[in-house]
């Protein structure tokens, strides 16, 4: 039998029609966040936020910085899935209930940190991985979505200096997907066709 994982993964389509009257509670949405923090960052710094946008007049606001996109509209919630800028001392924190449980020894989080000191002083290297922990944790909440019966669509397409000054984002927090997620209408593809694996993996 097929492991229920590998269907869910089979059958997921990026939805562009919503039904507009459905909405997510606040725990639905919480439980979301919870399952799509869940997905792996270097060091354990964590660094990403979400943004749930679903009141309506904030939909809408949304929606014309994402070149009108209905479906950031019509989705019960989009989320604005953000990456922060790495800094290591809030290692100290991430990694203290690990140290406290015996897991880690508190060398080796001094080690962590001094490490990502010296990773992340590069502002660009800093800025690749928060996009990475931010694109690792849409994905995430993309199939946690799934799993609940529920449909998303991932949105590149949107003003991100925009929405950075609409919804109040701190200087080093950079929006880097939204994602649309909420129960589907009518009128969604099938999903589209896959390149065969032979074009995509070569097996060193």
């Amino acid at each position: 039998m097929k492991h229920p994982t590998i269907s869910l993964i089979e059958r997921r389509v990026s939805a562009n029609h919503f039904d507009a009257s459905f909405t997510l509670t606040n725990a639905e949405i919480e439980r979301l966040v919870d399952l799509a923090t869940r997905a792996p960052t270097a060091y354990n710094f964590q660094n990403w936020r979400f943004v749930a946008v679903r009141g309506t007049q904030y939909k809408e606001r949304l929606r014309a910085l994402a070149y009108g996109q209905t479906k950031v509209a019509d989705a019960g919630v989009t989320f604005i899935v953000c990456g922060v800028l790495p800094h290591h001392e809030v290692l100290r924190e991430r990694l203290r209930p690990f140290v406290e449980a015996g897991f880690m020894s508190a060398a080796t989080a001094a080690g962590w940190r001094e490490a990502a000191r010296q990773a992340y002083a590069d502002e660009q290297k800093a800025r690749d991985e928060a996009v990475r922990s931010a694109a690792l944790g849409a994905a995430t909440l993309i199939y946690a979505a799934e799993a609940m019966d529920l449909a998303t669509s991932p949105i590149g397409g949107f003003d991100t200096a925009g929405v950075a000054s609409a919804f109040g984002l701190a200087s080093n927090e950079l929006p880097v997907l939204l994602v649309a997620v909420g129960r589907p209408a009518c009128g969604n593809w099938p999903q589209k066709p896959r390149r065969p694996v032979s074009e995509v993996l070569e097996i060193a």
